[in-house]
């Protein structure tokens, strides 16, 4: 079964939409002209600059909160913190922990600054894929995916967090890994999973059999399930039957383009952000269980706006 905590629970209670924020990484490389190895977004917590940055990106989407009078889920700069990038970023897998805690850190001083302005904010824990997000080069077993994992994923833990979302998942196996690290760890999960623009997984597997065999491997552990960097036109067609109520979340791209395409491409594809909002009336209906929205690839404050109309306006 799920396992909860105060804050997951009243996220999962609460009547109202939550707000998250939008894509992150693709901002601050097009937006603010960062730097980001590997696109990893975490190295950027070492700078001055870096700080400034994400401070001026996450108030902008704590204020689309404040204006909607809705909760907000504020997710840690830690999509590629995780000790298995060590390598590639030329770090030591103690100094990939290290930033895992700084993130949090400058999660939690967010948080308290805008305290008396939304509330609640969670914080959440992000976890990245092991490997691409778009194309995985193989598709991990679970014993192996959980202790890749366990150790980004026990700092959150001890750093106290409310929570921890996979994002951009791409195969079963590392979910269930990641499912059991949190629920090892204390920790209530989520579990988001990207599609190609046939609705499926980059493995082939649809979504719905995905999200049975995880919730099969786990007994259900995670509080619920999203899809993310995926444009709604990819997915939206898949969803109908009765493990759509699993999805709590959708953080979607601003462009249509294939991920093979977005992999390429030299520009930012912002998409046009009134479409994008427009094209949630229809994931919202689809979606009974809808707990949590935003954006992910190219999105930017715009789009997420859009889509808070779109979906916290009244019925």
């Amino acid at each position: 079964m799920p396992l909860y905590n105060d804050a997951t629970r009243r996220l999962m209670n609460d009547q109202r939409l939550y707000l998250t924020d939008g894509g992150f990484e693709t901002s601050m490389l097009f937006h603010e002209g960062l730097d980001l190895p590997s696109f990893a977004a975490c190295v950027i917590l070492d700078s001055d600059a870096g700080r400034d940055a994400m401070t001026r990106y996450f108030e902008r989407y704590l204020g689309l909160a404040a204006a909607a009078g809705t909760g907000f889920v504020l997710d840690t700069n830690s999509w590629r913190s995780g000790v298995h990038w060590a390598p590639a970023l030329n770090r030591s897998p103690a100094d990939m922990l290290r930033l895992t805690g700084d993130a949090v850190d400058f999660a939690k001083e967010l948080r308290a600054d805008w305290s008396g302005r939304v509330s609640p904010i969670l914080i959440n824990g992000v976890v990245g894929p092991s490997g691409d997000g778009y194309a995985p080069d193989i598709e991990l077993e679970p014993a192996l995916a959980q202790s890749l994992h366990a150790p980004q994923i026990d700092v959150f833990a001890r750093e106290g967090v409310d929570m921890v979302s996979a994002l951009t998942m791409t195969h079963p196996g590392e979910a269930i890994g990641i499912a059991r690290a949190s629920v090892t760890a204390g920790l209530p999960v989520v579990i988001s999973f990207t599609v190609e623009t046939d609705g499926d997984l980059p493995n082939g597997q649809s979504l719905a059999d995905t999200i049975a065999e995880v919730d099969a491997a786990t007994d259900a552990a995670p509080i619920y399930y999203m899809v993310n960097c995926a444009h709604p036109e990819h997915f939206q067609e898949i969803l109908s039957g009765g493990w759509t109520a699993r999805i709590g979340g959708v953080r979607t791209n601003a462009s249509r383009l294939s991920h093979a395409e977005l992999d390429v491409a030299e520009s930012l594809d912002e998409g046009d952000p009134e479409e994008l909002g427009a094209l949630h009336v229809g994931l919202a209906r689809r979606l009974p269980g809808l707990r949590v929205v935003g954006g992910c690839c190219g999105t930017d404050h715009r789009h997420v706006h859009r889509i808070a109309e779109t979906c916290l306006a009244p019925a």
